[in-house]
């Protein structure tokens, strides 16, 4: 079977799509500051954060005692990679960079969608809902990050050691890939994904441990981060700033936070629904009985989602995630995860005019920009609903009803495995 067969004219309006939306990212990104977009300032984490983190690390320490540093150390390598272009600024390597790995998800999710039986509207999604976040995609690692829970979903149904290897490095980097693991079928599948996902995090820490000084210092800085007023907890206490509240919004932690009474709790009520999204994702593998080729990628956005809505911390890069995860689900036609995939995208579109179009409203609790975050989150709650809802009842076999015969996702032989996929599937 040949690798790609989507006629090239299907292919033709994505390509100049994803060039001329790029073009157009590239134009705002360097233009930072100086076109019409609110409070400018994206292109900064680049120019002084990681910049200056660049040089900690090319040090061979992390950034100890650095608040603002709060990753795992698979943070570092991606961080030091511009230093391979030589030649251009930090800032400029960083982007040339992050739009390669624009393109490498890109071309991963055509030659997936290509594939008979497969759909394009993936790699439709990527192309043109991630422009929808403006120029905020090039200037954060979110893209690198994505990139490898997207390659880990989609290497599956070739090889799931892969599928685990790719899931452990984007994990090292910033923990939620992890998360791609959790719908692979139970049995043998899940066993050699996972063990293969322990085996390289454990090499790789142990290598990382040995180049660099205080690889887990990251660990420090998670406690003492409080409600960002962009998550479901802050849009509560900014309403609550119109009913009397006497709180504040501060920079802390690199974010605008609330300070003030009543902070600590809603912090701690958001833990305790992350630890109670958790149990709903467990009881749903747990009880799950029905397993298609999509099942992996759905449970995996859905996951995402849950844990990303529960978060103290809801920044506009999160987006990035869950529109690469919402375009692996739409590869296959198998997928549950159709509106929940709509939801996001308008959750996008949204999102840039939260930050940075309107952000001063934002941080000044204004009607408008309090509304906007309650439109916002609340597609983003609704969607996460959405998807845990779909996930659960195209799983779990209703009471009564006669057994049904589990697809294995983990045989390339299977008729129901993703390569087999039919043109008449769902």
């Amino acid at each position: 079977m040949k690798p790609w067969t989507t006629p090239t004219p299907r292919l033709l309006p994505l390509a100049a799509t994803w060039s001329v939306t790029r073009v157009l990212m590239l134009w705002l990104l360097f233009r930072d500051g100086r076109a019409p977009l609110g409070v400018g300032g994206v292109a900064r984490e680049v120019h002084e954060l990681y910049a200056r983190w660049y040089g900690v690390l090319g040090d061979g320490t992390f950034p100890v005692g650095d608040r603002l540093w709060q990753y795992p150390p698979g943070a570092g390598p991606v961080l030091l990679s511009p230093g391979l272009l030589p030649g251009l600024t930090y800032f400029q390597a960083f982007v040339a960079l992050t739009l390669a790995t624009d393109l490498l998800v890109t071309v991963t999710l055509t030659r997936a969608g290509a594939r008979p039986g497969r759909s394009l509207r993936g790699t439709a999604l990527w192309t043109a809902g991630l422009p929808l976040l403006l120029h905020i995609p090039l200037a954060r690692y979110d893209m690198q990050v994505t990139a490898l829970a997207v390659i880990s979903l989609l290497t599956l149904s070739r090889s799931t050691r892969a599928c685990g290897v790719f899931a452990a490095l984007g994990a090292l980097v910033k923990v939620w890939p992890a998360l791609a693991l959790i719908g692979i079928s139970r049995g043998r599948t899940t066993k050699e994904a996972w063990t293969s996902a322990a085996l390289t995090a454990g090499v790789l820490l142990l290598v990382l441990a040995a180049l660099f000084r205080d690889p887990f210092g990251f660990l420090r800085q998670q406690g003492g981060r409080g409600v960002q007023i962009e998550s479901l907890g802050g849009t509560v206490l900014s309403f609550a700033r119109h009913a009397g509240w006497p709180g504040h919004v501060g920079y802390r932690y690199g974010a605008m936070e609330f300070t003030g009474p009543y902070v600590t709790s809603i912090a701690a009520m958001s833990l305790g629904l992350t630890v109670a999204a958790f149990g709903a994702l467990l009881l749903w593998r747990l009880r799950a009985s029905r397993w298609t080729p999509a099942t992996p990628y759905d449970a995996a956005l859905s996951a995402v989602l849950l844990f990303t809505v529960t978060s103290r911390v809801i920044s506009p890069q999160y987006l990035v995630w869950l529109l690469g995860l919402a375009a692996v689900c739409l590869t296959s036609r198998h997928t549950t995860q159709r509106p929940v995939a709509v939801l996001i995208t308008v959750a996008a579109a949204v999102s840039s005019l939260a930050y940075p179009v309107l952000y001063d409203d934002v941080v000044a609790c204004t009607w408008t920009g309090t509304l906007l975050m309650l439109v916002r989150n609340g597609l983003l709650a609704t969607a996460a609903g959405l998807s845990f809802h779909r996930l659960w009842t195209a799983g779990i076999r209703p009471a009564g009803s006669r057994p049904e015969e589990t697809q294995p996702a983990h045989n390339p032989h299977h008729p129901h495995h993703p390569r087999h996929e039919t043109v008449n599937a769902s």
